[in-house]
């Protein structure tokens, strides 16, 4: 394998090495926005939670007869 070669197949190894790179950039970056939206959403469920809890409902609805009616 002479000179000319070898650098044909390092740039062909370099030019797959970036598309996969670039990929998986791509990739983490989906996966930080899929993290910052479900950080948001259990935000909010916790708020709820609660809001829930400080209203003193018991976790019963208003008005609901209890089950062992």
């Amino acid at each position: 394998m002479n000179t000319e070669d070898r650098f044909i197949e390092l740039e062909i190894k370099l030019a797959h090495q970036e598309h996969v790179v670039e990929t998986l950039n791509q990739r983490v970056y989906e996966q930080q926005q899929q993290i910052d939206k479900l950080e948001q959403l259990c935000g909010l469920l916790v708020q709820r939670v609660r809001e829930s809890a400080q209203g003193g409902s018991g976790g019963q609805l208003p008005h609901e007869r209890p089950p062992h009616y």
